[in-house]
């Protein structure tokens, strides 16, 4: 809780000395040294500790659609396509609830304590995945496993936007959560080697492909214990000195040297306190940043549907409409991929750099399109296998940055002390409304038979896209190259 209001009492420097009391006002410059900071070594290991949680998500979710073959063929399980959808929709609410639950303890307990608790629910769940023996066992794993996820997006995103200096923060962010690509084109090769029945028997291959994504999360649990708390979590949990501490360690690490501050950098004061009660963060999001949160929910919404319902279902329609063989599936997923992972890595400095209004905008706007050009042409039977493969890649070119770009809004436009939270109400919201269900639905419309049912539910998404595309023209946010604080004051700034 805050302190009572009133006369503020005399400032504390961030110093050596011991925590502040609760309500006590902490003046401080530490988010302007870490801002000042060039690109060094320290960013991009940070990067790559805590961005391969993208690559483990891309990795679960390209298993789940490449293996749904072969779980299909399971003499074990025999799954339908509804059951692989209603599956993939077990994931997608662990995520949500994940995210939720996990987001909370993010705010509350500090950023470093929650990425290696939802790490370990993740390499406990995926390893479990691969001795399930049924629909309920297989759909339970797969829920655990999308918690540890869920939380993962809350605790990474929250650490990375408040370490890397504002100027770099676009880029970074979209091109990290672009990285889900690479695991993707991780798991569509894993799946090509596994699902041969020339190199193991295709009732093992499945479960051996699970165990991939709990080996690599042993590596990533070693590579991040390095990692420190984040500086702004610790300021206004009174933990100054530890605060200190972290930057001037980064500022060795970067600059070679702890430089002494000049004394025109901008300072912030915060009142202490050890927690946000819900009801703060009800007014933050209901009252004070009510057009942010109506943003961050059409964003995140739009993008769940058009992800999950699309990419999900992707070798069912290869499988279904193509006759792709199974083991072959994996061979189409790579060029998906790599148009997803290309589309941040080279649109992601123009966030920066044009701005993030006009590039959300674009990017959702053409996605919607594209999608919408590319459905028509496969309900009238117009393009190959080949040809409605490289489609795809054009439209998630744009829509994986466009999706990217809603995780950075989210997270860089919403006050400190509720970011963790806040991403993951609209994580949870945006994926319970447009991706929980997406699956589950072009499941069922792939099941018809049908081009034209399967193209309907494409213009559903285009339509969605485009719809956020207007709403962010209308009332997006300028958060490019500025300070988290100046981009959303802190609940607990005192003037």
């Amino acid at each position: 809780m805050d302190g009572p209001p009133g006369r503020p009492e005399p400032p504390l420097r961030t110093g050596p000395p011991a925590a502040a009391p609760l309500g006590a006002v902490v003046e401080t410059d530490l988010p302007a040294r870490l801002d000042r900071l060039p690109w060094g070594r320290f960013h991009t290991l940070v990067i790559a500790a805590l961005g391969v949680t993208w690559i483990l998500d891309g990795l679960e979710v390209t298993l789940a659609g490449t293996l749904a073959g072969a779980l299909k063929e399971s003499p074990v399980l025999r799954f339908s396509n509804a059951d692989v959808g209603f599956a993939t929709s077990a994931y997608l609410a662990g995520a949500v609830l994940g995210a939720v639950f996990f987001g909370w303890l993010t705010d509350r307990l500090g950023r470093k304590r929650l990425f290696f608790i939802t790490l370990a629910v993740y390499l406990t769940a995926t390893a479990a995945t691969a001795f399930t023996w049924d629909l309920w066992s297989f759909a339970a794993m797969r829920f655990l496993t999308g918690a540890g996820i869920g939380g993962e997006y809350t605790a990474i995103n929250s650490t990375i936007q408040e370490l890397v200096p504002a100027r770099y923060r676009g880029f970074t962010d979209i091109a990290v959560n672009g990285s889900f690509w690479l695991g993707a084109a991780a798991g569509a090769l894993g799946a090509i080697v596994v699902l041969d029945p020339a190199v193991i028997d295709p009732e093992y291959g499945w479960r051996l492909a699970f165990l991939i994504g709990a080996v690599l999360g042993l590596v990533v649990l070693l590579m991040r214990m390095w990692i420190p708390e984040s500086p702004r979590w610790l300021v206004i949990h009174g933990r100054v000195a530890e605060a200190e501490a972290v930057v001037a360690g980064i500022e060795r690490r970067v600059l070679g040297t702890t430089p002494t501050p000049p004394s025109d950098l901008p300072v912030v004061r915060l009142r202490v306190r050890r927690s946000t009660p819900l009801s703060a963060v009800a007014e933050a999001l209901l009252v004070r940043h009510r057009d942010r949160a109506l943003i961050g929910l059409v964003l995140m919404a739009a993008q769940a549907f058009f992800f999950n319902a699309v990419f999900f279902t992707y070798a069912l329609v290869l499988t279904d409409f193509y006759g792709v063989p199974v083991e072959r599936v994996g061979w189409y997923i790579l060029p998906f991929a790599a148009g997803n992972f290309l589309g941040p890595l080279l649109l992601g400095p123009l966030f920066d750099t044009l701005g993030r209004r006009p590039m959300i905008v674009f990017t959702y706007a053409i996605s919607g399109v594209l999608l919408a050009v590319s459905g028509l042409l496969f309900q009238r039977e117009a393009v190959s296998v080949v040809e409605q493969t490289a489609a795809w890649a054009v439209v998630f070119f744009f829509a994986s940055a466009a999706a990217s770009a809603a995780y950075l809004t989210v997270s860089e436009t919403f006050p400190l002390e509720i970011r963790a939270l806040t991403i993951a109400v609209f994580y949870a919201l945006g994926t319970g409304i447009g991706g929980v269900a997406g699956p589950w639905l072009f499941g069922a419309l792939i099941d018809s038979g049908s081009r034209t049912s399967v193209f309907a539910g494409y213009l559903v998404g285009a339509a969605l896209m485009v719809v956020a595309a207007l709403v962010h023209w209308r009332w997006g946010v300028a958060a490019e190259r500025r300070s988290l604080e100046d981009v959303a004051r802190p609940l607990a700034a005192v003037d």
